[in-house]
């Protein structure tokens, strides 16, 4: 039986960066993922294609609307939406492919299927064709997350979709409704809206990057305003109805007033959930909070000892960077290095144009900490 220092539980950003890292450390590392190519979400269907779509609808929006004052100018340009979408393949592609290369230099044992725990030791891979038991010594689980679905708006790929199933769409739609004004939402409802989709946001808070500072989200939504995408904040979405292929999304003011907004296209971007379903988590007694994340300890450390976790599957904001970072620490901790995480300096950019970034404390916490600033 293969026995291995470490067993990694999914190959996204996290699960790849940490194998590598616990590799050149000198440990014996295995990689399971459940896809058939490298890098989870976010070189698959999350962070990397999303900004190929937005810098190829940038350049046509600067072109189509910034150019003449530089004395450019162009005759009914138009917009290859299949070839940005073409564009994008090759990108994924090219990284995808460039992991498989770093895992055979590091020499890291690929698997390729389904993981769950059998005990804190053993770990079963079933690829369809057959099951596999490993041996490990410790798991790093670093499955990450996928999005949340409403009870009301169940995706169907077509009408009512998730960040995904937008990023794969054939063609852009005349209207689309954006449920949720984070990240995911103001990304894509960029790219369509550049590309002459009618993009209408909205959200029950009443202002769009909830954990960004209240004058840059001013701010962010004003110029948004302006490139040409309608905001419904401070809403409740109360039902998304299909009928003769247009969504009906009825949305509820505070005053009680319900109005009905018409679209070809409903994107849901209201958050991501742990991916932690089918990992069998009881058999090795790993603990899950009330919000379905991995319980943890500042080392990483699940309930059960040689456990770890990091990325989108515990506590915290779900960025890519900051899951490699932890999965980095994480390997040096399992290869008996110290090291600790510091999460007052973790990034956050939104890709719109132009992009808005943060870090550190807002005014806000700042203020409810006591801490004095002036």
């Amino acid at each position: 039986m293969n026995v291995f220092d470490l067993v990694v539980i999914g190959a996204g950003p996290a699960g790849y960066v940490g194998a590598i890292r616990a590799s050149q450390l000198g440990l014996k590392v295995a990689l399971i993922e459940k896809y058939s190519t490298l890098g989870g979400t976010c070189l698959n269907v999350g962070c990397i294609p999303s900004k190929a779509l937005l810098q190829s609808s940038e350049k046509f929006y600067e072109a189509k609307h910034d150019f003449a004052e530089h004395g450019i100018s162009f005759k009914d340009i138009k917009a290859d939406f299949k070839q940005m979408q073409k564009r994008k393949s090759s990108v994924v592609k090219q990284l995808t492919t460039g992991i498989d290369y770093l895992m055979q230099k590091n020499k890291v044992t690929i698997f390729q299927g389904t993981a769950s725990l059998q005990t804190e030791n053993f770990v079963k891979i079933d690829n369809g064709k057959e099951q596999t038991l490993i041996n490990a010594k410790n798991i790093m689980i670093a499955t990450g997350s996928k999005p949340i679905e409403l009870p009301f708006a169940k995706y169907d790929g077509d009408i009512i979709c998730s960040s995904t199933h937008a990023l794969e769409f054939k063609d852009v739609p005349e209207s689309m409704v954006v449920i949720g004004a984070g990240v995911i939402g103001l990304e894509l409802g960029s790219v369509y809206n550049r590309l002459g989709c009618e993009v209408t946001v909205v959200d029950a808070s009443g202002s769009i990057l909830s954990v960004m500072d209240k004058d840059i989200k001013k701010t962010g939504e004003k110029i948004l305003e302006s490139q040409g995408i309608n905001f419904n904040l401070n809403v409740a979405v109360k039902s998304v109805d299909v009928k003769a292929k247009l969504a009906h999304v009825v949305i509820e003011g505070k005053d009680g007033k319900q109005t009905t907004l018409k679209a070809e296209k409903v994107l849901v971007a209201v958050g991501r959930k742990p991916n932690t379903e089918g990992l069998e988590l009881s058999n090795a007694e790993v603990e899950l909070n009330p919000r379905g994340q991995i319980i943890i300890d500042e080392q990483f450390r699940s309930t059960q000892s040689n456990i770890f976790a990091v990325g989108d599957c515990v506590p915290g904001p779900m960025l890519a960077h900051k899951a490699e970072e932890e999965a980095i620490i994480c390997a040096e901790i399992v290869a008996g290095k110290k090291a600790k995480m510091n999460y007052d300096t973790i990034p956050g950019v939104v890709y719109t144009s132009p992009e808005i970034a943060s870090v550190g404390l807002t005014e806000q916490e700042v203020k409810e900490k006591g801490i004095d600033f002036n």
